[in-house]
This record gives structure tokens, sequence and C-alpha cells, in this order.
């Protein structure tokens, strides 16, 4: 240690007072605090670390940052309504550039006091100590999501709401750990997200017909992709999931069988569009298109097996294998402009229908002659 430094006692005490007053001022009014002489002070942390007060700088910011968070804390805790996030918003975007200015001053204990002691570096010890003081307070913490969400089910319902502040906030929670972001926003989100579509689509299914029902989940499927790019785009994904799950997967034999307006019926009316939508929807989730299928493929035993079994057929049987013929083509027109020509139709459809087809009129020929 350089020997001036070590015959004064009040060394330390010196530098970190003039050091701690500009950290103080930094954080207090970021932008007013561009006068400060960042050579000067970046000087004073040098001389400090090189001197061997690493222990008593790194402890004394600890300190000072604490403290200025713990105002910040009682400031958001008195705030209320709708003030409360943009006021977050505010403090959490000078505190964000304050660190970033910090830790270009203390940059030389960054390079060599940290790494040796295995200290947290100093931004982001800035955001440990955001999250346990601010964010964990327990009025900010409960505040914080009932406002967010808040803002986010507003904004799905159609309100005017400031998209960048929630898209600010939001991230925010994902700098501080998925785990933050996810306890603090996501899961409480999705959950009532899901209990919403839940009661959405049991409203539907009593007041719509299947083909009207598919097209409202169309339409809630597009509009929430065009409005939730604010959102991290994993909570996206899961958004889109949580409307295929209440809305399709869940309700998807019950659309299937509707009276009067259900899968078959979309059949016999020869309904390419509603066909078509539904068939894009229910491949969206496990098992749709097989429970399509399995009720296509019932539908088709039924109305082959009434044409085979029909005694008419035997007083004009040209006109019987016409029929027949028909009832190929409709399903393969349906296959065709309705199911993308879909394989997994298109093989089952040809292979029950030759098969059914045949072992009936095998039959029909053997009672003839008996």
């Amino acid at each position: 240690m350089n020997f001036q430094v070590a015959s004064d006692p009040e060394y330390f005490d010196k530098n970190w007072n003039i050091l701690q007053l500009a950290i103080c001022e930094i954080f207090k009014c970021y932008h007013n605090a561009r006068h400060l002489s960042f050579a000067e002070l970046h000087r004073h942390a040098y001389y400090m670390v090189l001197y061997n007060f690493g222990e008593k700088l790194y402890s004394g910011l600890v300190a000072t940052m604490t403290s200025h968070l713990r105002e910040i804390a009682r400031s958001l805790e008195a705030t209320q309504g709708i003030s409360f996030l943009e006021e977050f918003n505010t403090k959490w975007n000078d505190y964000n550039k304050s660190l970033a200015f910090l830790r270009d001053i203390l940059r030389y204990m960054e390079r060599t006091y940290i790494p040796s002691t295995k200290k947290t570096p100093v931004y982001e010890l800035g955001l440990n100590l955001w999250r346990e003081i601010v964010i964990y307070s327990n009025q900010i913490r409960t505040q914080l999501s009932n406002t967010l969400l808040e803002f986010v089910f507003k904004e799905c319902a159609g309100e005017d709401v400031n998209r960048e502040l929630i898209r600010n906030v939001t991230k925010m929670l994902i700098d501080l750990g998925p785990s933050v972001y996810e306890q603090e926003f996501e899961t409480p989100f999705l959950q009532v997200l899901a209990e919403s579509y839940k009661a959405e689509s049991e409203k539907y299914i009593e007041c719509c017909d299947c083909g009207d029902y598919l097209k409202k989940v169309e339409r809630c499927l597009n509009e929430e992709t065009d409005r939730i790019h604010y959102l991290d785009p994993k909570t996206e994904k899961k958004i889109i999931n949580a409307i295929e799950k209440e809305m399709i997967e869940n309700p998807m034999l019950r659309l299937i069988n509707m009276e009067n307006s259900g899968f078959v019926n979309m059949l016999c009316g020869n309904k390419y569009e509603d066909l078509e939508r539904m068939y894009n929807l229910f491949r969206r989730v496990p098992d749709g298109l097989s429970k399509i299928q399995e009720a296509m493929i019932s539908h088709i035993r039924v109305s082959v097996d009434k044409l085979v079994t029909d005694p008419k057929r035997l007083e004009d049987p040209v006109e019987f294998l016409q029929r027949l013929l028909d009832d190929k083509d409709k399903y393969d027109k349906i296959i065709n402009m309705a199911f993308s020509n879909d394989k997994f139709f298109r093989n089952a459809f040809n292979s029950l229908f030759e098969f059914f087809t045949n072992l009936k009129l095998e039959k029909s020929l053997k009672l003839e002659a008996f």
C-alpha cells in the first residue's frame, strides 16, 4: 500500500464520502447527475480497490443501494390506482440507467476485486436488491400483480391501454429472472385467462350453432395473435394453448355431436367452409383430427349400409350404382376441398368405402341367390 495512504487513517472515509454522495445523486436523479465527473469518480473507486479497500467499497455500495431501494419501496407503497404502474415503470427505468452508470464507475472493481472474491457483479447485485426489496415487498407484490393483470385484461376486452407500459413492466420481470416473471405475472395471468375462455366457450355453445361457434374461436385466435406481442414470446404460445384447450379440445365431442349443426350435419349439407374451419381448428389439438375421422367413418358406414341394403336398389341397378358413385364423389370432394386432401382422411376413406361396399354387395348377392 502507498505510504501516504497507509499513514492516513481517514483515507477510505474521505474517498468513500465523495463516492457515496455521487452514488446517492445518481440514484436520486439520474438525469441531473450528468454533471458529475466520470473520470474523477472512476479514479476514486480505482485507488480504493488498488489500496485494498475493495471490501469496504463493496459493502458501502450494498448499504447505499439498499437504503435507496427502501425509499423507492415506501414511495410505491403510497401510490394507488392507475398511476401506480406508471410510477413503478418510471422508477425502474431510472434505477436501471443508474445501475449501468454505476457499473461503469466501478469498472476496475468489476474486473479485479469482484471476480477474485466471487462477489455478485454490480448490475446483477442491483437487480437482486430490486427484486428482494421492491418486488417482494408484500404490498407492492400484490398491487403490481393485480394492476398488471387488470391492464392486460382491459386490453384483451378491447379497451385502449398503454401497451408500451405493459411491455416495459413485463420485460423488467423477465430481466429479474424467469421464475420472477412466471410467479408474479404469467402463472396467475394464465389461470385467470383459462377460466375466462372456459366461461366464454360455455356461453357460445349455449347460444350458437357449431358453425358460428367455430367462427368465434377462429376470430378469437386471430385477435389474440395480433394483440399479445407485448408479452414474452413463451407466454404468447401459452395463451394460444389455453384458447385451444378451453375452446376446442375440451368441448370437442360436444361440437362434433351438436344437434342439427354438428359434424354430420355439415357433411350432409356439404358445408365446405364449416368443415374446413373445423378441420383447421381441430388439427391444433391432440386427437382432434382422429375424432373427426371417427365421426366421418361412422357416418359413411351408416350411409353406405343404408344404400346397399335398400330393397329398391333391385328395381334400378344402374341408379343404385350411380348413387353409390355419387356418395363416393361427395366424400372425395369433401376430403379434397375441406380437409386439404389429407392422406389421413383419404386413406381411411378409400379403404373403408372399398371394403364396406364390396362386403355389403357380396352379402346382398348371396341373399338374392338363396
